[in-house]
Formats: C-alpha cells, sequence, structure tokens
C-alpha cells in the first residue's frame, strides 16, 4: 500500500492541506456518521496533524495533543480514515505512525484516547486498555481508553 504522510503544526499546515482535513473529518464525524456537533473545537491550534495521501488525496488523519491540552496524558484524537481507504490496512498505519509520532514530539508516557466504542478491539491491538465506563459523546458510544 503506497502513501505519503505528513505530520505537521497546525502553522506550518497549508491552506490547502487544513481544507483537506478538516474536509475527511467532516465526511466522516459529520455527515457520514449523522453526527451534528461542532467539529472545530480550538485545540487544532494546539496539535500536530498526521496526513496520509494516497493518490494525492487526503485518505486518513489523526491529530497528536500535547499532554495538557485535553487530558492530563498525550492523546491522539479525531482519527479518521475515508471510506475508500477502510479495510486496506491504512487505519493501522495510520495509529502506528500516530503513536511514534507522539513519542517524537512529546516523550515517553502513556497516550489516553476517548474512543468509539465500537473501535476498542481495533486499539486494543495497539496495546490500549479500557479506562472507565462507555459514555455518550454526541449520541456515539465512546470510552477511555489508555497505552501506558
Amino acid at each position: 500500500m503506497l502513501f505519503t504522510a505528513l505530520c505537521k503544526s497546525f502553522a506550518d499546515l497549508s491552506p490547502f492541506e487544513l481544507y483537506d482535513l478538516l474536509c475527511l473529518r467532516s465526511e466522516v464525524f459529520v455527515v457520514e456518521q449523522n453526527c451534528v456537533f461542532l467539529e472545530m473545537d480550538n485545540k487544532d491550534q494546539a496539535c500536530h496533524h498526521l496526513l496520509l495521501y494516497q493518490h494525492n488525496k487526503i485518505a486518513a488523519c489523526a491529530r497528536l495533543l500535547p499532554p495538557g491540552l485535553y487530558y492530563e496524558q498525550m492523546s491522539i484524537g479525531r482519527i479518521v480514515t475515508g471510506a475508500a481507504a477502510r479495510g486496506t490496512g491504512l487505519g493501522k498505519e495510520l495509529v502506528t505512525l500516530a503513536l511514534a509520532e507522539c513519542y517524537r514530539l512529546f516523550g515517553p508516557g502513556p497516550i489516553k484516547i476517548g474512543a468509539q466504542l465500537y473501535a476498542k478491539a481495533f486499539y486494543e491491538r495497539f496495546g490500549f486498555v479500557q479506562s472507565g465506563n462507555v459514555y455518550d459523546e454526541d449520541g456515539i458510544d465512546h470510552i477511555h481508553m489508555i497505552k501506558p
């Protein structure tokens, strides 16, 4: 599977890269999941963004949050793979790279995520464990997970 990965701070994103990642996130989180919420939450500016492109089109992305921005721990959020790339292994590549980039950017330590419940087994393959009860976020069941 061929892809190009970019990891950039918000300030270093080109307007085109920012547009691409916001479009992908909106396509999946707002339209596909039929979830009305304010997708842009004023955290992107303090994050690094991991973008995976295939055939010059964004196929997957995630944002990397420093410790203290959302959780006490560093975090990976807005993890998304576009519909056309699902089932190709690109989501696994995205999480693998996101973990490596978090450690590179923020140093060693636990990583906390808020995962959609249906994806629990997916994240467990990367060493994440559930840390808390199921909670509702914008009408979708979520769980907190930690990678020690």
